[in-house]
């Protein structure tokens, strides 16, 4: 079967059992990891479906950032993938399935998990990217808009004199996981598309500045050259 293929019926069935408010794993999402994906893995030996299948159910569990077993979501969603491919893919090939799971597992940040494979890297990578840029800054407000989390402690919105809590104020998250993502990244692809899309992230929180110092037309220098130096 070709790949298209496969994509409509993952698609198809996603919408028929993935209804879900979770604007930041969405079919949506998936459909922008896996076009990520698609970029990372271009003239690599690498197998395509089982990205292609990684990417779609990668958070097919995404359990909330204040979840007690946040650190299992991938894992678990690793478990339900197998399920849905056993009981409603019946002929999918089951060869694939191993790598799949491995890929999945090591996809979440917070899972920890080293990817040994190249498709589970390109996964992860991918996952990641989908986090930066522009979508990545609309998904940090989106999902702690949902979770009721302040944008941002105004007494001391970049943590300088305490520490960085993202499940008390959304900008946290930046600092706490997002910036660090392009350190993480297993490409060479990947670590490119990181830096840049990561300066989406540093230009925001530089303009985030200077307006709060009153300044409503340039941006904070400092905050630029503090964070690029970050990365």
């Amino acid at each position: 079967m070709e790949l298209v293929q496969w994509q409509q019926r993952f698609e198809n069935w996603l919408k028929a059992h993935h209804a879900t408010d979770d604007t930041a794993h969405d079919i949506s999402h998936f459909r922008r990891v896996w076009n990520i994906a698609q970029r990372l893995m271009k003239d690599l030996p690498v197998d395509p479906l089982v990205i292609l299948t990684a990417c779609y159910f990668h958070d097919i569990v995404s359990l909330p950032k204040n979840h007690p077993q946040r650190g299992r979501s991938s894992q678990l969603a690793a478990e339900r993938t197998m399920a849905i491919l056993r009981d409603d893919f019946a002929d999918f090939p089951a060869h694939h399935y191993a790598a799949i799971q491995h890929a999945i597992e090591a996809h979440s940040f917070s899972a920890g998990i080293t990817p040994l494979t190249d498709e589970a890297k390109i996964v992860q990578d991918a996952d990641r990217l989908e986090a930066l840029g522009a979508i990545g800054l609309a998904r940090v407000f989106a999902v702690s808009g949902a979770l009721g989390v302040p944008l941002f402690d105004p007494e001391d919105p970049f943590a300088d004199a305490r520490e960085l809590n993202d499940r008390a104020y959304a900008l946290d998250h930046f600092q706490s996981k997002l910036l660090r993502l392009p350190g993480t990244m297993q490409t060479a692809a990947g670590r490119q598309l990181a830096r840049q899309s990561a300066d989406v992230l540093i230009q925001f929180m530089a303009r985030l500045s200077a307006e709060l110092r009153g300044d409503y037309e340039g941006i904070d220098a400092a905050v630029v050259q503090r964070f690029r130096d970050s990365l």
